[in-house]
């Protein structure tokens, strides 16, 4: 088996059994934190509108096909070989999974703070 197949098993393993598991939505602080290392962390390499760049688009339609799961596992643990890096450092597994459904949906813009 290559690492590309024995990576994609242990994501779809890792993936069921994070859906198991319910996430609450975290404090509103954390939220807007969560948005805007999206928007702009991530958005660096799959774009600023998270439509695609170096890295795919994130956009609702783009990732019809892939649970959030999947994606919560993708986020936590990356995809080696690729320039996709885990961000378990930074985020717990909540958090990801958080991320991973506000993806699914449509995810939300930052918004802008009153000065």
């Amino acid at each position: 088996m290559n690492r590309t197949a024995i990576l994609a098993i242990s994501l779809t393993l890792t993936a069921a059994a994070a859906g198991a598991q319910t996430t609450a939505a975290p404090a509103p602080e954390r939220t807007a934190q969560l948005v805007r290392m999206v928007r702009q962390d991530c958005g660096s390499c799959h774009g600023m509108q998270l439509t695609g760049g170096l890295g795919p688009a994130l956009t609702r339609e783009a990732l019809v096909a892939k649970p959030p799961e999947y994606l919560a596992a993708v986020i936590t643990h990356g995809i080696p070989g690729t320039p996709m890096p885990p961000w378990s450092a930074l985020l717990t597994p909540g958090e990801a999974q958080w991320i991973a459904q506000q993806l699914a949906n449509g995810f939300p813009e930052e918004r802008k703070q009153s000065r």
